[in-house]
């Protein structure tokens, strides 16, 4: 039996992918932050943890709560989108610097160490990323937090690839425009496509794709 955590399970992205994964036939570990979130994470059988990412002591209890399991997939999922500004004269306050880039970046960066005595030999680990936060591929403005978030989060992924070059698959994954509360209606794509189209992703990975920057279809997106 597959093991999988998902990390940041609450809604939306995460919990279909602990849906997708439980009807699989996987045996899930995810997270929530609040009792709401791990009741929901329950009911679709997975074993639920609390964890909010953006709290240090939160997260350093992590890995002797999923110490003895292998997992074979792990997708680090929970994200905050931040201030939609228009233009580079809105600047975030401090309060809102402080909580997307603690959720998106140093979140994944506290959690990835504790997860990785429970990886299994060649597990695909995943960080979710953005199309938004690509410096090549970018010729839109705005919002211009989450894109150097995301940007970031990118260059920690190369370092986590190198680290364990050998030991696991990792990679960034933009999921697409999605149809969640993040995302909004007029998005491209419903939740259960992106979800079916990273796990498949992540399944046909071979060692080469160490590193990489892929979307939810496998295609190679500009750093």
């Amino acid at each position: 039996m597959a093991g999988v955590l998902v990390v940041g399970a609450s809604r939306g992205i995460g919990l279909e992918w602990v849906r997708q994964a439980r009807a699989a036939g996987a045996r899930v570990v995810a997270t929530a932050r609040d009792e709401a979130g791990l009741q929901r994470l329950r009911e679709l059988g997975a074993v639920a943890l609390q964890l909010d990412v953006s709290d240090a002591a939160s997260v350093s209890g992590l890995a002797w709560q999923i110490d003895g399991y292998q997992f074979d997939e792990v997708a680090v999922v929970a994200g905050v989108f931040g201030p939609r500004t228009a233009h580079i004269r809105q600047l975030p306050t401090e309060a809102e610097f402080a909580q997307v880039m603690q959720t998106n970046v140093l979140g994944p960066m506290r959690v990835v160490p504790q997860l990785l005595d429970a990886l299994a030999p060649q597990a695909r680990l995943a960080l979710l990323s953005s199309r938004m936060g690509s410096m090549g591929l970018r010729s839109g403005k705005g919002s211009s937090l989450y894109r150097a978030s995301k940007a970031a989060l990118n260059s920690y992924l190369k370092d986590v690839a190198l680290e364990l070059q050998g030991r696991a698959i990792c990679l960034s994954l933009h999921p697409g425009w999605v149809r969640t509360e993040m995302g909004g209606e007029d998005a491209d794509i419903d939740v259960q496509t992106s979800v079916a189209g990273m796990r498949a992703t992540l399944a046909g990975l071979s060692p080469a794709d160490n590193g990489a920057f892929l979307d939810y279809e496998g295609q190679a997106l500009a750093w």
